[in-house]
């Protein structure tokens, strides 16, 4: 059974037009004057289906705005599903309000580390109380010399030393403000740990640190990584799988080797050519997308999401919306064309 089950889960978020903005956008939509603001949505997760297994680090990747970080909310229970399950250690947990999730004793199974170390930090907080409020709040322990032993041995787990635990977040730098999120994370000992972009916001040399101490923890503590990315030279270095979302749907699916040498869909391919080679001899040909990305509210269910900026679209793909199909290497793709049928696997896999 695996750890994490996805099975078409969908986030739509109403938006209103009025005005004359609104009737503007009516009619592009071919809405009548008795209609003019009434809601629409954006669909931000359309249909997503996946699994984590125990022990197991799946990387997700595409531009910004593709829904990762909405993704990663609703697994981490921050938001509530518009429909669809998610189903952790067997039970679905989608269908908990996420209000009443975070009280839950399932709370401390999941745990996110956030993209920005200072946004995520409570100011008056020191690194002692950060790291000791989810033990106080969920862990059942007590002030005392018990919590303090835990506090000093997560730090020890994240490479901060104890000096640091009287500091406050503006006392530390941003490799060190990393260390308290992940030590704060990981204090209840979660199954799971969902990471958004958890480095991006780091120094490059520091990226790399955090990003080995990050696989440490994985090998030593027996953790389920979901790692948010746009950087697919980090999925390659910590990932066994990696999805790629586009627009809020996962359009390509596999182990992340499979992948990085042999990209299926158009998407993955025009990402891995825009990765900087540092041997010249490996570079290829950067796949520009020209077009314009089309608009994620109310998209037809019918028209391939990628349709306005594939280099190889044809008609079939506005009116039938692939789906995810099998492929050799264990790998799924949503392309009615995929490029191995027309001899375009060979793409550079140098990531960066």
């Amino acid at each position: 059974m695996a750890l994490l089950q996805i099975v078409d889960l969908m986030k739509k978020f109403p938006i209103r037009r009025s005005g004359a903005a609104g009737r503007v956008w009516n009619s592009l939509r071919g809405v009548g004057a008795e209609e003019r603001g009434e809601a629409g949505y954006l669909h931000a997760v359309d249909g997503v289906t996946f699994s984590i297994q125990a022990g197991e680090s799946v990387g997700l990747v595409g531009e910004s705005g593709c829904g990762k970080s909405t993704l990663a909310r609703l697994i981490a229970r921050l938001l509530d599903p518009t429909s669809g399950a998610i189903a952790f250690e067997g039970r679905n947990i989608g269908g908990i309000p996420a209000g009443r999730f975070i009280q839950g004793e399932m709370r401390r199974k999941i745990q996110m580390v956030f993209q920005d170390p200072t946004e995520s930090l409570n100011p008056g907080f020191t690194t002692f109380r950060a790291i000791a409020d989810p033990l106080l709040r969920l862990g059942g322990m007590r002030r005392g010399p018990g919590l303090r032993m835990r506090v000093e041995e997560l730090c020890e787990l994240v490479g901060l030393a104890p000096e640091f635990l009287g500091r406050y977040p503006h006392q530390l730098s941003g490799g060190q403000k990393a260390r308290v999120g992940i030590a704060r994370a990981i204090a209840l000992d979660p199954s799971l740990l969902v990471l958004d972009e958890p480095t991006s916001a780091l120094d490059v040399s520091v990226q790399a640190v955090i990003l080995h101490l990050l696989e440490d923890l994985k090998n030593r503590l027996g953790m389920s990584y979901l790692f948010v990315s746009h950087d697919l030279n980090v999925v390659r270095l910590l990932c066994q799988r990696v999805l790629v979302m586009y627009l809020g749907k996962i359009v390509e699916a596999g182990p992340t080797g499979e992948i990085l040498r042999r990209p299926r869909h158009p998407y993955t391919r025009a990402l891995l050519s825009a990765i900087p080679a540092i041997d010249t001899t490996e570079r290829s040909e950067r796949v520009r997308l020209t077009g314009e990305p089309m608009s994620p509210v109310d998209p037809s269910p019918q028209v391939c999401r990628f349709y306005s900026r594939c280099p190889q679209r044809e008609e079939r793909c506005r009116q039938e919306m692939p789906v995810l199909a099998p492929y050799p290497g264990g790998v799924e793709t949503a392309c009615h064309f995929p490029l191995e049928k027309q001899g375009n696997a060979g793409t550079r896999t140098a990531v960066s």
